[in-house]
């Protein structure tokens, strides 16, 4: 903890996390105030005063021909919308000219008022009022119950949890490899420098193993939940910073944005913020995050402990990175099994194959903490658990054999039939 790298990755962190979040909201507000003009030339006369302008974006007509209308719109970032005259069919095709590149907000505006102006002209073609057609159209509105065995109902939202599943299985993958690793360069580190031969003179080799497995451990949750603190306070910060609370009126705008017209027009700021915000809290509300704290410090802790045992062995028995590979492949696999199988997970989590990949100690810390988000019964959990653990204890007791002898065994080229023997010693 030291080091320098811990330091700098310690705040480098949080500051890329909260960029993710920043950075979008800010760009959109510093490209807020560019307002664009739009040239029409429609030769069709079919979408003459059809374009409205949006909050960005100011329309208008000319008559001009092309090039001479091109020479006249094109103008710093103002753009030409061409319609020509179709010969036969209905006018489905146009030009949009810009010198940079047009958004893709003002692709969908056009596109979906052209279409729905065409639409209107052949439903009046064949004598129906496109106003019946419009006045026929709902929305559904689908909401997801959840009934427990004594009758209490209680709202879900499968996208909040998929989500939280897909986030949180990935991350605990990533956090066990990331720190299984160092365990694993820690130990040939030592070897190699022949530092570990004065270090056993004073304890025993499998209390070296455990000492620097549970070291790194602490070490990663220190550095993961100072990545979670540092990251809301440099995201309050800069809300806070933010003139006028614009940070949470642009970043619900961009959580709420769809390429509807409804969505393109300007609504009050306000009252969007309020309703997004509001919509956030009450999906959060039903998530059970006290449990998926504690699933998620327990899986990431016995999770890492249990690959990482197998790490420090396989650091023990070779010299260098190259000679490493051959005995990484079989302990990944799981691991990378389990992120393969995170779209079969979330959207079949009470699944034959969910259940047993998170009873299985290699897959569990993983598939589990996909699980937890969509609710499952504490026996599971506590089953899931009780293995895992078990699990551990039987691993960290085959890699300290193989570890006590493999940290003195230098310049030899370790396989499969050699760990086997030094596991009968």
């Amino acid at each position: 903890m030291r080091k320098r790298s811990f330091i700098i990755m310690t705040i480098l962190g949080p500051v890329l996390m909260a960029a993710l979040v920043i950075l979008p909201v800010y760009l959109t507000s510093l490209s807020g105030g560019n307002l664009r003009n739009v040239a029409v030339l429609d030769e069709t006369g079919w979408f003459f005063q059809k374009f409205k302008d949006q909050e960005n974006l100011h329309f208008y007509y000319v008559t001009t021909p092309l090039e001479q209308a091109k020479a006249n719109a094109l103008v710093k970032d103002n753009l030409l919308l061409y319609i020509p005259r179709p010969s036969l069919n209905v006018p489905v095709n146009a030009e949009l000219y810009s010198v940079s590149q047009a958004g893709l907000d003002v692709r969908s505006y056009i596109k979906m008022i052209m279409k729905r102006e065409v639409q209107n002209r052949k439903l009046l073609a064949q004598g129906i009022d496109p106003n019946v057609i419009k006045s026929s159209e709902v929305s559904i509105n689908l909401l997801t119950i959840k009934v427990a065995a004594n009758g209490d109902e209680k709202e879900s939202n499968t996208d909040v949890e998929v989500g939280l599943a897909m986030f949180s299985g990935i991350l605990i993958y990533f956090f066990i490899f990331m720190f299984g690793a160092q365990v694993m360069k820690g130990v040939m580190e030592e070897k190699t420098s022949r530092i570990v031969e004065v270090i056993i003179s004073s304890v025993k080799p499998f209390q070296l193993m455990m000492g620097k497995i549970i070291g790194v451990a602490m070490v990663g949750l220190t550095q993961f939940l100072l990545w979670v603190l540092l990251t809301f306070v440099f995201v309050g910060i800069f809300q806070a910073g933010f003139s006028g609370g614009q940070f949470s009126t642009e970043l619900s705008k961009l959580s709420g944005q769809k390429t509807s017209i409804s969505h393109l027009q300007t609504v009050g700021a306000s009252d969007n913020n309020s309703l997004a915000l509001g919509q956030v809290s009450e999906l959060l509300s039903e998530v059970n995050f006290k449990t998926m704290i504690f699933s998620f410090l327990f899986y990431f802790l016995a999770g890492y402990l249990l690959y990482a045992s197998l790490f420090a062995a396989v650091g023990s028995a070779v010299d260098h990175d190259a000679d490493a590979q051959q005995f990484m492949l079989p302990i990944s696999i799981p691991l990378i099994f389990s992120v393969a199988m995170t779209g079969v997970v979330a959207n079949q989590p009470d699944g034959v194959l969910a259940f047993w990949m998170s009873m299985i100690p290699f897959t569990s810390p993983v598939i589990m903490m996909m699980r937890i988000p969509f609710g499952v019964p504490y026996w599971q959990i506590a089953l899931s658990s009780g293995l895992l653990l078990i699990t551990f204890v039987f691993t960290t007791f085959v890699a300290g054999k193989i570890y006590r002898i493999g940290i003195l065994i230098y310049g030899k080229k370790v396989n499969y039939a050699e760990l086997w023997k030094w596991l009968r010693y």
